[in-house]
């Protein structure tokens, strides 16, 4: 569907996106993720065909953004992170003209334009005036603008932004729906909302493309996380397989009144799950109190934190 192929942007001395290359299939949900400045909406407005790149291509089957960028733009939906509306047009006005601008016959676009309202939830203030609404509402508004031509790509730059929780909810309702017939890539900085609504990422990190997995393969780990009541090191030498032994911390356990339950000691393990049974096997049999012993997975905010060096990997 999307590929992406050394792409390269630069302003001046400043390399903006640094040679990224990346595809994606029809139908994936794909969060694009970053610190501000990391090249994130660099990189949307180049797909968009808003940008031209410095170097690299971008094709969508098989147009190519360059000469073929208006095709492909006839297939976007975009929302900005600050989408640009008429204030004092009213909402249906304004996606009256944002639908002549997308080409839609002029006898379809009242089913259109119902169809989107429906979709972002702005029946209530179809016909107010832009400039009345909450930022929240003027979010729902672009949201509208981006879908109203049911577009097979929709790109979404910080889509709830400005979102009450319930809004923020209705906006996840409205990414998986239109998953069902669209490619949608979603690009914030907030790690909720990838976990959220996306089954991949791709995390940017100062221009360059550090991850790009499934959630579900982030996830996975090679560790072990291991707390017990007494030192465990002599047992876990025995273990099979089991080639590194990393000590975390040691430390003075304290039960739920706040009482000292003797010393902890914690490790992590660089073992897959299978040596679990093992493992325990060897403790119970050195009278070593097991207080936990499970795999050792990570979430979205760890691998973010630790690409972007705020934590040690491990």
């Amino acid at each position: 569907m999307i590929q992406v192929e050394h792409l390269t942007r630069r302003y001046g001395e400043v390399t903006a996106v640094d040679d990224v290359s990346f595809s994606i299939g029809s139908g994936e949900v794909v969060g694009l993720l970053g610190h501000n400045g990391a090249g994130k909406t660099t990189i949307m407005k180049m797909l968009t065909g808003y940008l031209e790149p410095t170097s690299g291509t971008i094709r969508v089957d098989h147009l190519t953004v360059g000469p073929d960028t208006r095709q492909i733009q006839a297939r976007i939906g975009y929302l900005p992170e600050n989408c640009p509306v008429w204030p004092e047009m009213t909402v249906i006005d304004f996606l009256h003209y944002q639908a002549s601008l997308h080409g839609i016959p002029e006898n379809e676009r009242t089913m259109a334009i119902a169809r989107a309202i429906q979709r972002a939830d702005l029946k209530a203030k179809a016909t107010d005036e832009i400039q009345t609404l909450s930022r929240g509402y003027r979010q729902r508004v672009g949201v509208a603008q981006a879908i109203l031509h049911q577009p097979d790509i929709v790109i979404l730059d910080e889509p709830t932004n400005g979102l009450d929780p319930t809004q923020i909810h209705q906006m996840r309702d409205l990414i998986r729906e239109l998953s069902k017939t669209s490619t949608v890539i979603v690009s914030t900085h907030i790690l909720q909302e990838v976990q959220a609504v996306c089954e991949r990422v791709l995390i940017m990190r100062a221009g360059k493309m550090v991850i790009d997995k499934r959630l579900d393969e982030l996830r996975e780990s090679d560790r072990i996380r291991l707390v017990t009541g007494a030192d465990a090191r002599p047992a876990l030498e025995r273990v099979a397989k089991l080639s590194v032994v990393e000590p975390i911390r040691t430390d003075s356990g304290r039960d739920s009144h706040g009482q000292s339950s003797g010393q902890r000691y914690e490790y992590r393990l660089l073992a897959d799950e299978t040596l679990l049974p093992e493992i325990a096997s060897q403790l119970v049999a050195a009278n070593v109190p097991i207080l936990n012993l499970s795999p050792d997975e990570r979430d979205l905010e760890r691998v973010f934190a630790e690409v972007n060096g705020e934590v040690e990997h491990g």
